[in-house]
């Protein structure tokens, strides 16, 4: 445990109508927030209108105003945890949006997953995070959370495999604390540079 708890920005990676990214995120969250070390900060992407046409352009005023709502919560953060489902083997455009227009943000912070899919449960999809996060210079956590089958592997809001699901929160949350506050303290010490 820390004397000043970690901020956890959690990233709800899927925008569609029909998602189920808001009841693994609530149970998530519901998990996380138990703890002492951290303070939760949700991050819902179906909140934050980022335009498709990537961060290469000039931004608009729209989207400079957008990404003053977002850059200041991803930067203060200190490790971050993606809830994304898998879409066709692989993760949202919305969540690659989002990653692209925020670069600096995410630099030497551990960035952890919570996944569900069908019979692979997302994993395929965090496999293709991990490289994304890596050229960005992001240290992800090992452990995952995953849940087979999507929503089949809940009941009213909460995981079948309550006891499981929750062993896995813990175990990925203790390893984001661990290299959350590794790598605090040495920003602190030594800023990252490129």
């Amino acid at each position: 445990m820390t004397e000043k708890p970690l901020r956890l920005a959690v990233i709800v990676g899927s925008v569609r109508d029909t998602r189920f990214a808001p009841t693994v995120t609530e149970w998530f969250t519901s998990v996380a927030v138990q703890r002492t070390d951290l303070i939760v900060d949700v991050i819902d992407l179906a909140d934050v209108p980022l335009t498709m046409e990537g961060p290469t352009r000039e931004p608009s005023p729209e989207m400079i105003a957008v990404l003053e709502t977002t850059r200041p919560r991803l930067a203060l953060a200190d490790a971050f945890v993606v809830v994304t489902p898998e879409y066709n083997h692989s993760f949202p455009a919305s969540l690659k949006n989002a990653i692209d227009w925020h670069l600096t943000e995410w630099q030497a912070k551990p960035v952890g997953f919570v996944c569900y899919g069908g019979f692979s449960g997302g994993l395929r999809a965090v496999e293709q995070l991990r490289q994304i996060f890596a050229e960005l210079h992001a240290v992800t956590i090992r452990d995952t959370v995953s849940f087979h089958g999507g929503a089949a592997a809940f009941d009213d809001g909460r995981p079948k495999d309550a006891e499981g699901a929750e062993a896995a929160a813990k175990t990925l949350l203790d390893q984001l604390a661990w290299w959350a506050l590794a790598l605090s303290e040495a920003r602190a010490k030594r800023p990252y540079g490129l």
